[in-house]
């Protein structure tokens, strides 16, 4: 068969070149998206997911500062207990604790008849304590399951209560990438958070993204946050790693921070899933660092080399004391929720779980002959 075809004098067309899906991608090979189907033939990605979400609190979840967010006032909503002043005592805030294991509770989480505070330590211009109240060796809720919409199961591995940091203000640019300097606004110290860590069980930025709607539906279904990304309430961590299909075990993460749109953890993902590829068939290693998604140009950034926990010096908090959590409480609480979006789908595709009466459609179908209902 003959193929016909327009040409202009002068003008040479080079075809494009095309790469065997087994083959390593080439090193000078820009990356791009129609590259990922050829990648995923070779790697396997594994994606787990750390999610803040800021609770539905009036309060901070150490003082009697307000939560209500207004850009346009600054500084506005603190108070020496969560700007970090010498000689204050931070006072656990009993709201806090109802709506996080509400959340707990809402994903199939075992909660903790004891809770325990621990101290993280880390220094940034956004921490005014130089270090922050969570949880750590007992979480309030752990061993949970979400199920997605896909059918796709993800575990839970803990959910614990911690408070958030300020928030800089970059100037010069949109984001941090391209600023030229940095405001902090301390109103949104000392905010009330839960952070909910996944098993790495996904294995697509697809999944991840369905991942972050669902988690966010339920928090909103159980009334724990609002889940509002714009404003920053709801903020997703992507760890990333790849390896070889077929091989267990894990290899270097990286963690893209604060993901602002369930959109851009789908893009985040599949960027760097690429970019670990082309650095493995390079021969290079994959450092574990924590790197920043560019908006503009749809790519991730170096941001530090990723801690380790050494790092953090974890140690028991001295300001508060253990909290015991009574197992007729915890029932109230779960008592009080309310059908979730994995059930209420369940009910919607199942005509008895929607109350119709099968029995007497089905008498009605057999008495009709010939077009005619007999009598």
């Amino acid at each position: 068969m003959q193929h016909h075809c327009s040409s202009s004098a002068g003008l040479v067309f080079n075809p494009r070149p095309t790469y065997n899906l087994l083959t390593p991608l080439p090193p000078s090979l820009p990356l791009s998206l129609r590259h990922l189907p050829q990648v995923l033939e070779r790697y396997e990605p594994v994606v787990g997911i750390e999610v803040h979400a800021q609770l539905l609190s009036d309060t901070k979840a150490y003082c009697g500062c307000s939560t209500h967010y207004n850009p346009n006032q600054p500084n506005a909503n603190i108070c020496p207990v969560c700007t970090g002043e010498p000689g204050t005592l931070p006072v656990p805030n009993a709201r806090v604790v109802e709506l996080a294991s509400k959340a707990a509770l809402a994903l199939q989480c075992e909660v903790a008849a004891e809770v325990r505070y621990d101290r993280k330590s880390y220094f940034y211009p956004d921490t005014p304590k130089n270090y922050q109240i969570t949880q750590y060796t007992h979480p309030l809720g752990g061993k949970g399951l979400l199920e997605l919409p896909s059918g796709k199961m993800v575990a839970i591995t803990r959910l614990h209560i911690e408070e958030d940091s300020a928030k800089m203000v970059h100037q010069g640019s949109d984001s941090l990438a391209g600023s030229t300097h940095s405001l902090v606004d301390f109103n949104r110290a000392g905010i009330p958070l839960v952070e909910i860590v996944s098993e790495p069980d996904m294995r697509s930025g697809a999944e991840a993204a369905e991942y972050g709607r669902e988690l966010q539906k339920i928090l909103r279904y159980v009334g724990a946050s609002d889940g509002n990304m714009a404003e920053g309430s709801l903020r997703l961590d992507v760890n990333v790693s790849i390896r070889p299909k077929g091989e267990g075990g894990l290899r270097s993460k990286v963690e893209v921070k604060n993901v602002n749109s369930f959109k851009s953890v789908q893009q985040a993902v599949d960027f760097e899933v690429l970019r670990q590829a082309k650095a493995y068939d390079a021969g290079e290693p994959v450092r574990q660092e924590t790197r920043m998604w560019d908006e503009k140009e749809l790519a991730t950034k170096l941001m530090r080399v990723k801690e380790g926990e050494s790092d953090y010096r974890y140690f028991p908090e001295p300001d508060v004391p253990p909290l015991t959590l009574p197992p007729a409480l915890v029932a109230t609480w779960k008592s009080e929720l309310q059908e979730l979006p994995a059930a209420k789908r369940a009910r919607y595709q199942d005509p008895e779980g929607l109350g119709l009466d099968i029995g007497r459609e089905g008498r009605r179908e057999e008495g009709r002959e010939g077009g005619w209902v007999s009598g």
